[in-house]
């Protein structure tokens, strides 16, 4: 077997374009010094997400001598887009279609399977590397504080997000979706877009790459009713008008909102800036349209409902009468100091139990440190840096989540990992780097993962996945069927 990955690790100078029928243990070996061009500036990117092709894209682009080798954990790439984009959003996933021009080009190669920080060092990348760009994301999940929150019935919605979008980490979750009501604490597009699969009729959903296990559990599901709460106002609501418009299209679904969360909107709306002013104003539609329904049904119960509850904050996840399961949330009833984006939630002091199954915290994703010798800031949750440059070292470099936080949309993660892109070509031209020195690049981390059993997917043995994962699904109708464990994706990959 050792020879077999040895052989396999040969073969890296190869194009990941080209594509391979060998099964394995009959990877074609190709000596270090093959007649494959090894551009001089040596660039190594950590994580294969959209930050990190981005980032792989400028560099590409801005220097015809540089080689960038992206190194992602999992045996597949996009990150977030594939695990983390809503399965009804498939138009949000075209960006795949860039990075897979990125990852094919001659001068980027994608490495899938590595984790490094465990299979090999940051410190033994910076050795073989020009420039080291961290873009590995924010993994970690932000712990509400209360108590309760380790009650089974309990997730975050960034483990709910994976389990549905086939994360290999998340496959087990099983969610208990036994109960008629869930909450959902905060109130950004992710809070949204979990409430829309929860109460999503399943013909819409069986059209899309959600997983089949999840779609039959949806299928059972017993979530009739979906509270998105948040610490704020409705003119602090974090999400943005496509996802808020999608749950108010919902179908078969109704507003469960309450008047009094609205007191004084309506007269500040000609206060407010375009974007925030037409939220506000869907809102105001949707509740108003909600008033006049209720009055023409005299209050009968008409199926899926969804609401968002203002000023609220968690105090406490309440236990079921054994102690083990989620029963309830009991929410503090805050008030507002100050106006605008920058109003403050205050506690005043009140109370709030709202009986409940199902908790799900989306309160935001954090990064986690790599490894220890890579200088990390505990309380924002993000390498140190300015411009992409990582505080007090040389050819070290962050882009994406793990250098702002986990904020905005593609397009922010763009245009912040274009930035880093300039750093680094700004740094490369400039001398800030050394590029006289003679860095060997893949020749020197290919050996250390050949001795740690460690064999990498090319971005060609990816595409033996893609190709199984849509043959899949359209035995379902579906785009694709996700393959859910990593051994699976090997098996394929390998084959």
């Amino acid at each position: 077997m050792r020879l077999l990955i040895q052989k396999s690790l040969l073969s890296f100078v190869k194009s990941t374009r080209t594509q391979t029928s060998s099964t394995v243990g009959k990877v074609h070996a190709q000596r270090w010094f093959s007649e494959a061009p090894d551009p001089h500036t040596k660039v190594c990117i950590v994580g294969g997400g959209p930050a990190g092709f981005y980032t792989a894209q400028h560099v590409v682009k801005g220097r015809p001598d540089v080689q960038v080798d992206v190194y992602e954990r999992l045996p597949v790439p996009f990150g977030l887009v594939r695990f983390g984009v809503a399965p009804d959003h498939p138009e949000v996933k075209n960006v795949i279609n860039t990075f897979t021009q990125t990852a094919q080009h001659e001068r980027c190669r994608f490495l899938g399977n590595v984790n490094v920080g465990k299979d090999v060092s940051v410190e033994e990348l910076r050795q073989a590397y020009h420039a080291v760009v961290l873009s590995y994301g924010a993994e970690g999940n932000r712990a509400m504080g209360v108590p309760g929150e380790d009650l089974a019935g309990v997730y975050s919605a960034k483990d709910f997000v994976g389990w549905y979008n086939g994360l290999p980490s998340n496959r087990e979750l099983q969610p208990d979706l036994s109960h008629e009501t869930a909450v959902i604490l905060g109130q950004g597009n992710v809070a949204l877009d979990v409430a829309r699969i929860l109460l999503a009729p399943l013909d819409m959903l069986k059209v899309t790459d959600i997983t089949q296990a999840a779609l039959e559990s949806l299928a059972a599901s017993k979530v009739r009713r979906v509270l998105i709460v948040g610490r704020r106002g409705p003119m602090q609501v974090a999400c943005t008008i496509k996802e808020l418009r999608e749950m108010v299209n919902l179908p078969g679904t109704r507003p469960d909102m309450l008047a009094e969360d609205f007191t004084g909107v309506h007269e500040a709306l000609k206060d407010l800036p375009r974007p925030r002013k037409r939220i506000t104003e869907l809102m105001l539609k949707a509740l108003k349209e909600q008033q006049a329904k209720e009055a023409d049904t005299k209050g009968r119960d008409l199926g899926r409902k969804w609401g968002f509850r203002f000023l609220r904050g968690p105090l406490e996840v309440l236990p079921s009468p054994d102690g083990t399961h989620a029963a309830g949330i009991r929410l503090g009833i805050n008030r507002l100091e100050g106006s605008g984006e920058g109003a403050r939630a205050v506690s005043t002091g009140q109370v709030e139990d709202i009986p409940c199954g199902l908790v799900i915290s989306s309160i935001g994703y954090k990064s986690v440190p790599i490894e220890t010798s890579v200088p990390f800031d505990l309380r924002h949750h993000i390498v140190p840096n300015s411009n992409g440059r990582v505080s007090d070292t040389t050819g070290l470099y962050c882009s994406g989540w793990v250098k702002t936080g986990p904020t905005g949309v593609i397009a922010t993660t763009m245009n912040n990992s274009f930035d880093t892109g300039r750093t680094v070509l700004h740094d490369l031209e400039g001398g800030a780097i050394n590029i006289t020195q003679d860095k060997p690049g893949l020749k020197a981390i290919a050996p250390l993962l050949e001795n740690r059993g460690v064999r990498p997917v090319l971005f060609s043995e990816w595409e033996k996945i893609n190709v199984e994962e849509m043959k899949r699904g359209e035995a379902h109708g579906k785009p694709r069927e996700k393959m859910l464990t990593t051994q699976e994706m090997l098996n394929v990959a390998w084959s």
